[in-house]
């Protein structure tokens, strides 16, 4: 298939030949969210750690005596029922990685691209190079090619272009053999959600999908559409906020997330465990 060539003034420069076999693919949401969790999965870094029992400084002593007392004989403050006591079975470091076989990871990378080009948001530029390197000249090329929220993938990426660009929102940059699955996805599409609530909400005619926090109603439809070949009825997005969580006697919140609860037209559905 033949794709436009574009320079960074959004003139065309020339056409390129695409393999069919790597973005002329059907799109399936299944193999993109397996790639999508095991790509997640597996850069948690896994060191939550809480003392348990045998780790707690405590007296081992029988601090009460053994009737009258109106409770339990307890002879260890160490215990978990008390302030202070080991948490029982409490997490320990581990590795959160999950197994994906090498063959569905490249096909998820094939499905990727296949639905960036059927929806209309892959862009190929002969070189991502301008003369004048600043911030505002950068955001200006972008704004030419109607960019605002971009994956930049180049085998040679100009040092000198990557700083000017790294402070833009929405902007990232990599080089090819940096590119994933999850990176290109992104932008637009994080992955469907598959939980009990969205199950009950499938039986409505009803699909929820993670999206970025900056991705628009607009933007979510043509995406499902683009990509699903099916007819959107209306979006709905919400914001889940991040909670107050409490580690090792630290707070941290977790990061806001965005869903979008995408309303199908009447004879249209997706299933998100196959794709179809």
């Amino acid at each position: 298939m033949k794709a436009d060539v574009l320079s960074i003034e959004n003139k065309k420069s020339g056409s390129i030949d695409l393999d069919e076999a790597i973005f002329g693919l059907e799109p399936r949401a299944d193999i993109l969210h397996r790639c999508v969790v095991y790509q997640l999965a597996k850069r948690q870094q896994g060191t939550h750690k809480a003392k348990e029992r045998g780790e707690v400084s405590a007296t081992s002593k029988k601090f009460g005596r053994q009737k009258g007392g109106g409770g339990a004989r307890h002879g260890n403050r160490a215990a978990p029922q008390f302030r202070g006591g080991g948490k029982a079975h409490g997490p320990r470091p581990r590795s959160h990685a999950i197994d994906l076989p090498k063959k569905v990871r490249r096909l998820a990378m094939k499905h990727a691209l296949s639905a960036k080009l059927a929806d209309g948001s892959l862009i190929i530029i002969d070189d991502a190079k301008i003369a004048d390197l600043k911030t505002k000249a950068v955001l200006d090329a972008f704004t030419k090619l109607n960019i605002s929220n971009a994956l930049i993938v180049d085998a040679s990426i100009d040092e000198r272009f990557g700083l000017a660009a790294r402070n833009l929102p929405g902007i990232d940059l990599l080089p090819v053999i940096g590119a994933n699955v999850y990176d290109i996805l992104r932008n637009t599409l994080i992955a469907p959600v598959i939980t009990e609530k969205s199950t009950i909400a499938s039986e409505h005619n009803q699909v929820v999908f993670k999206t970025p926090i900056t991705a628009t109603k607009p933007e979510i439809k043509e995406a499902v559409e683009a990509l699903f070949k099916v007819k959107v009825k209306a979006v709905n997005t919400l914001r889940v906020k991040g909670k107050n969580k409490q580690f090792k006697g630290r707070g941290y919140t977790r990061s806001t997330v965005k869903k979008a609860i995408v309303t199908l037209e009447e004879g249209h559905s997706i299933d998100v465990t196959t794709g179809l």
